[in-house]
């Protein structure tokens, strides 16, 4: 019964903590990884982890510049900022 009960709050939630979708153009019309870092340093977030999502994007997890640990989204084609939180 448990176990039932889990996994229906985690079938219930899942859609509420995933990501953005971003786009759904190739990648060869991406921002670079070395590109985005580049434009990322000049927000002043420090990057600890850097991946692509399955809603291709863009993701970091780091601080901002107060020092708290954010998530933040970007779209992989403009480098504009589509979703941003504290951790």
């Amino acid at each position: 019964m448990r176990i039932k009960m889990a996994l229906a709050i985690l079938v219930i939630s899942s859609p509420a903590i995933a990501g953005p979708q971003c786009t759904n153009e190739p990648q060869d019309k991406w921002l670079t990884k070395a590109d985005m870092m580049e434009r990322i340093s000049k927000t002043h977030y420090a990057v600890d982890v850097f991946k692509k999502t399955k809603g291709n994007c863009y993701e970091i997890y780091g601080k901002d510049q107060t020092g708290k640990r954010v998530e933040v989204y970007f779209h992989p084609i403009t480098g504009e900022i589509v979703k941003s939180s504290a951790l």
